[in-house]
C-alpha cells in the first residue's frame, strides 16, 4: 500500500497538536458521537399560534470528541454519557426560553452540549421543523437548519 518508506513516517511529520499530546489540550479528532432523530415538542416560532399550540421538532446532534481512551479502556467514564446529551437537548428544545427562530434553538443546543464536557471539541446541531407554517407554500416534508459550533 505504501510505496515509499517516508509515507510510513507521515504521522511523525504531523504537528503535535494534530496527533494529540498528553501535555496539550489541543487534540483534533474525527471521532464522533451521534444522536439522530430525537423528537421533541416545543413552543418556538415567529407566529403566535406556534408559541400557543406548539409543534414537533426533530433534532440531530453530532459531537466531535476524542474516543480513543474509551475505546481502549471500555470504561463509561472515559466517554460522554449519551443519556446526558439527550437530556440536555430535551431541556433546551422543550423548555423556556421560547425562541422565534430554530437557528437560535440550535445555537442554544450547541452551546449547552459543548458545556457538558470539556472533551467535546465541536457540536453540529440539525433541527427539522416538520409542520412549518409556510402560507401558500408547497407541501413539504420539513424545513430545517444545521449549525456547527466549536469550543472556545
Amino acid at each position: 500500500f505504501f510505496s515509499k518508506p517516508e509515507m510510513l513516517r507521515l504521522p511523525r511529520l504531523l504537528p503535535m497538536a494534530w496527533r494529540g499530546s498528553r501535555s496539550s489540550r489541543c487534540v483534533h479528532t474525527s471521532d464522533k458521537i451521534c444522536l439522530k432523530g430525537m423528537s421533541f415538542g416545543g413552543y418556538h416560532g415567529v407566529l403566535p399560534f406556534e408559541r400557543e399550540i406548539g409543534q414537533r421538532f426533530i433534532v440531530d446532534v453530532e459531537l466531535l470528541v476524542d474516543l480513543a481512551a474509551a475505546g481502549a479502556s471500555d470504561d463509561l467514564h472515559e466517554t460522554l454519557n449519551y443519556a446526558e446529551v439527550y437530556a440536555e437537548v430535551k431541556r433546551v428544545v422543550e423548555g423556556p426560553p421560547h425562541r422565534d427562530l430554530i437557528e437560535a434553538v440550535a445555537h442554544d443546543v450547541a452551546q449547552s452540549v459543548l458545556g457538558l464536557n470539556n472533551t467535546v471539541e465541536t457540536a453540529t446541531v440539525k433541527i427539522l421543523k416538520p409542520q412549518a407554517p409556510i402560507p401558500g407554500g408547497p407541501i413539504l416534508e420539513h424545513v430545517g437548519i444545521e449549525i456547527t459550533r466549536h469550543r472556545g
